[in-house]
């Protein structure tokens, strides 16, 4: 890919705390505009647990900007629909979704999240990334910002981005600083919502014989809703909340006997395809929800989980993710000089951009995540009315106006819009 930038400006050097979906997409943006960056990453080597991800109109026009759309196309499957079964397996819903090609000009695809990250990881050159590298302290001195990492080694820039997820050291260095100054709002402080515990994980290939659904050239979405069943409670989850980021495979059987005699939509039962998927690639994840308020200070800046951090049941949590670094890139790459004024506008503007939108999009996780997952009465009730009355007809509006919101790329030529509907870039989509 080739680089624009302009010459004559000063070019900040910039630290990225954190090499997951946010930060490698924010590195190639900055690669592209030849903005010196260097990621720091905690863990001692590259690859993201996960399972199925799915993007729409909302972020691909970005890939297409990149010239990454057809590649990342490759390794995807057109969304057809989505089917909710009750825990008997009755089929509840069936929202179709290839309208969106018409509508929006992009499918909504699916593929496995660790795809993603190989993809995006390629693009990153190798040097450009140090590992074992976690961020525990953050200072400003002399006009620059200095990191101290977990292996006793620092570095220092002129900027540094907070991409290092739901407990981002940074974010927690900053945050200390910024309340022993008063700096800091009461809300900031508050721990992260109680919602739930996931499992996630990719299998390996099926046969398409056993799974025939595997031969189509579209994928359907399958969700069960379960039983009313808790694996923690609020004080369990209190002890939970930093060892959830160190949570791996050796952590998963507990969870796993406990359901994997539930029928599988595709067939069988959920353990036929949990005794298929790598146990390193299986991976246990407490969510939570919360909007942090404080997201820039000084020469430092927060993205992705870091700033937000959203229930996935809506899947927006890496879009937002990738929104927030395209906006940032956006709001570097128009910095007049290197100044601590310039890079304070800049994350103002950023900010600007981003919160009211990054505010709908987190209620709108949380409606969802109730609807979907909720089991106190009137979440049921809820769910009763939402799958046996709604219209397909409002249900469709609301997933067109959720995905009218797209940012781009501000030196690259946009991508073509084939929809029948204008984007707007300053839809909330909520």
């Amino acid at each position: 890919m080739s680089t624009h930038v302009n010459q004559e400006k000063a070019r900040p050097v910039v630290m990225i705390a954190g090499a997951g979906l946010g930060g490698l997409l924010l590195a190639i943006l900055l690669e592209q505009i030849n903005i010196p960056y260097h990621i720091f990453e905690r863990s001692k080597e590259l690859r993201t647990f996960g399972g199925l991800m799915t993007l729409g109109a909302s972020i691909l026009p970005v890939f297409e900007q990149l010239g990454l759309l057809e590649d990342l196309m490759k390794l995807s499957k057109v969304y057809k629909c989505m089917k909710v079964y009750g825990a008997d397996m009755t089929e509840l819903v069936n929202y179709e979704r290839t309208f969106l090609k018409e509508v929006l000009g992009y499918h909504n695809i699916l593929f496995a999240k660790p795809k993603l990250y190989e993809l995006l990881l390629k693009q990153v050159p190798a040097d450009k990334i140090s590992l074992n590298k976690k961020v525990l302290n953050i200072k400003e001195e002399n006009g620059r910002v200095i990191i101290q990492c977990s292996d006793s080694t620092s570095y220092e820039g002129d900027i540094l981005i907070g991409a290092d997820g739901s407990y981002s050291g940074v974010r927690q260095s900053l945050y200390k600083s910024l309340d022993e100054q008063g700096l800091l709002p009461k809300a900031d402080l508050e721990e992260f919502s109680i919602a739930y515990t996931l499992m996630v994980g990719v299998a390996d290939t099926k046969d398409p014989e056993k799974y025939p659904e595997l031969n189509e050239p579209y994928v359907t979405l399958a969700a069960v809703i379960g039983g009313n069943y808790r694996t923690l409670s609020q004080n369990d989850s209190k002890s939970q909340h930093f060892r959830n980021s160190e949570w791996g495979p050796e952590s998963n059987d507990t969870m796993i006997k406990k359901f994997q005699d539930c029928i599988s939509p595709l067939g069988g039962t959920m353990g036929n395809h949990i005794n298929d998927t790598p146990k390193d690639l299986i991976s246990k994840v407490y969510l939570e929800e919360k909007l942090f308020k404080t997201w820039h200070h000084g020469r430092t800046v927060l993205i992705g989980d870091a700033a937000h951090k959203m229930h996935p049941a809506a899947g927006l949590g890496a879009v937002n993710a990738f929104q927030d670094a395209v906006i940032l890139a956006n709001c570097l790459y128009e910095m007049k000089d290197n100044s601590l004024q310039s890079i304070t506008s800049a994350f103002k503007e950023y900010y600007t951009q981003r919160y009211d939108h990054v505010q709908a999009q987190c209620n709108r996780s949380h409606r969802l995540a109730k609807a979907i997952f909720g089991q106190t009465l009137i979440e049921r009730v809820m769910r009763h009315i939402m799958f046996k009355y709604m219209p397909a007809s409002l249900v469709n509006r609301a997933a067109v106006k959720s995905l009218e919101y797209h940012p781009k790329i501000a030196w690259l030529p946009p991508a073509k819009n084939t929809s029948s509907v204008p984007h707007d870039e300053n839809k909330n989509g909520n």
